[in-house]
C-alpha cells in the first residue's frame, strides 16, 4: 500500500516529471485528508478494482452533501481502461472509499492518474472544496 499526504490544487499544476513525486513538499497541503492507494495487478483484458481511500484528519469531517468524486482519470500509456470517467465516493468509516474500475489492455507497469474532488468541513464555520492528485499503477499480467 502506498501512503502519502495529498496535495490541494489551488492553481495551474506543473507538469514536469519532478511534480509528480509524492516527496514533495508543497505550501497548499490538504490539511483534511491523507491519500491510501493500493496499486491493482489482473490478467490483460479482465475487469479489476482499484481502491483509494481518503483518510479524513482529526477535527475535519466528509462533506456529506458535496459530489465527492475521482475525475479526469487517465493512463500514462493507454495501457488502461476505466468502467467509468468519474467514480463517486462512499463515505466509510469516517473517509472516502473510491472503487475504481480498470482493466489492463496489456501486459506489465501502467502509471494511471487523475483528480479527487472532495470537500471538508473544520470546525464550525469553515467549508472547503479541493482537488488531490490521484496517482497509481495498474498491473497487466498475461
Amino acid at each position: 500500500m502506498i501512503r502519502f499526504t495529498a496535495f490541494a490544487l489551488f492553481g495551474a499544476l506543473a507538469t514536469s516529471p519532478a511534480s509528480l513525486g509524492f516527496e514533495q513538499a508543497r505550501a497548499d497541503e490538504s490539511p483534511a485528508y491523507v491519500v491510501e492507494v493500493t496499486d491493482v495487478s489482473a490478467k490483460v483484458g479482465e475487469p479489476a478494482v482499484l481502491h483509494a481511500t481518503l483518510r479524513i484528519r482529526d477535527g475535519h469531517r466528509v462533506l456529506e452533501g458535496y459530489n465527492n468524486r475521482v475525475i479526469e482519470l487517465s493512463s500514462f500509456d493507454d495501457g488502461v481502461v476505466f468502467e467509468r470517467r468519474v467514480v463517486r465516493g462512499t463515505i466509510q468509516e469516517g473517509g472516502l472509499d473510491f472503487a475504481i474500475g480498470v482493466r489492463a489492455t496489456k501486459p506489465g507497469r501502467h502509471p494511471i492518474n487523475g483528480y479527487f474532488r472532495v470537500g471538508y468541513i473544520h470546525g464550525p464555520d469553515e467549508l472547503a472544496m479541493v482537488s488531490l492528485r490521484l496517482i497509481a499503477n495498474v498491473n497487466g499480467t498475461e
